[in-house]
């Protein structure tokens, strides 16, 4: 493993590990399915659009991170019952 590699992962779990640990579900109320459908489609194409730009910029890290980001917010969608999958 690169040294670069291991640097900005060890950043990136530490900044997310609050995230996880301080995890706490939320009450489901009445939630507006077509804003958080719109809200997770521009979030999962903006990282797409991420991912292509670092690609072609020979960044494969954040090109990979940032679709896997992309494929995040669309599995999310998916589990909500806001996306289909194909």
């Amino acid at each position: 493993m690169s040294a670069e590699l291991r640097v900005k992962l060890e950043k990136y779990l530490l900044k997310a590990r609050p995230r996880f640990e301080g995890l706490e579900e939320e009450k489901i109320g009445s939630v507006d399915l077509d804003k958080a459908r719109d809200e997770f489609r521009t979030m999962a194409l903006a990282y797409y659009s991420d991912a292509k730009h670092f690609y072609d910029n020979g960044d494969y890290l954040n090109a990979l991170a940032a679709l896997e980001y992309a494929e995040g917010w669309l599995d999310a969608g998916r589990a909500l019952g806001i996306f289909k999958n194909k």
